[in-house]
């Protein structure tokens, strides 16, 4: 019988079988030997072994559309990054870190940002300038005043999403938004740290709809580039691209070479300076990454 894992804790995995029933079920032996496992999002073969206790055995992993390491799920048609405008201060490295991961793995993403009724006045129009200019779609809802619901719904339809970001930025209290009932358990800021808990522990599959779901997955709070050169990473930044081909060097890095055009358009306030000093950053560690 076929099915979509929706769950993975412990060695189980969750099975939503065609037949409608949820199946808790084990790996075959097989799946280790060929260093293979199991992801939230497989869709498998399984075999019932008990009816009554809704038990199986995986048999089978169908081959996969996408795979992405962190986090680690499958057969993915977009990422919904969220990030928090206030408490906690949003970590733009880590958002562009993510972006480029999305990327790499030719999965396209909208950023949202949640609690908008934090923001200070022009904060918007502030993000809006940074990161849609880049060409990414933006949403900026708050769910604690239910505000923004309707948009994100629309953008989810008919597609399987993963949801990411950070602990404490409200990825839970969305998902309950769009639910329409507690699914997720949903933590404070901690006081003190002014960082989240890490309220979703392990990744899962919500059924939002037809043909709809959400992939929710435990927070993170940082990201290393893998399998990447230092002279790739400026394919990732899509606002140095009209630029590029002004650069007086064939190749151009846009970090130390004279008679750089992206670097002209950093002066001239037409590329971010948020996102450029983070790219050289990002640089910076991939070449010292190739050193070693």
């Amino acid at each position: 019988m076929r099915g979509k894992i929706i769950k993975g804790i412990a060695g189980f995995y969750y099975v939503h079988a065609e037949d409608g029933i949820i199946y808790e079920c084990h790996a075959k032996g097989i799946f280790r030997k060929d260093n293979q496992k199991p992801l939230v999002g497989d869709d498998v073969e399984i075999v019932v072994t008990h009816e009554g206790d809704k038990e199986g055995n995986l048999i089978r992993i169908f081959p996969r559309k996408n795979e992405l390491i962190r986090p680690a799920v499958a057969n993915v048609d977009q990422a919904l990054v969220i990030f928090a405008v206030k408490e906690p201060e949003p970590n733009f490295m880590l958002l562009d870190r993510f972006l480029i991961m999305m990327e790499q793995q030719n999965v396209p993403v909208a950023i949202c940002f949640n609690k908008m009724d934090l923001a200070s006045p022009g904060e918007q129009e502030k993000l809006e300038e940074i990161y849609g200019r880049c060409g990414y779609q933006m949403l900026f809802v708050s769910a604690a005043k239910g505000e923004g619901e309707e948009e994100i719904a629309n953008l989810l339809k008919g597609k399987t999403t993963v949801v990411a970001g950070p602990s404490g930025v409200g990825k839970s209290s969305i998902t309950n938004l769009l639910h329409g009932e507690e699914e997720m358990e949903t933590g404070e800021i901690s006081k003190k740290l002014k960082r989240g808990k890490h309220t979703t522990r392990h990744s899962q599959i919500i059924p939002l709809g037809e043909e709809t779901y959400l992939m929710d997955t435990p927070g993170f709070s940082s990201l290393y580039l893998l399998d990447m050169e230092q002279d790739d990473l400026k394919g990732f930044f899509p606002e140095y691209a009209q630029y590029e081909e002004n650069c007086r060097f064939l190749g151009c890095s846009h970090t130390h070479e004279p008679d750089c055009a992206v670097k002209a358009a950093l002066k001239e306030g037409k590329i971010s300076k948020l996102r450029y000093e983070n790219y050289k950053l990002m640089y910076e560690e991939l070449k010292e990454k190739r050193r070693y």
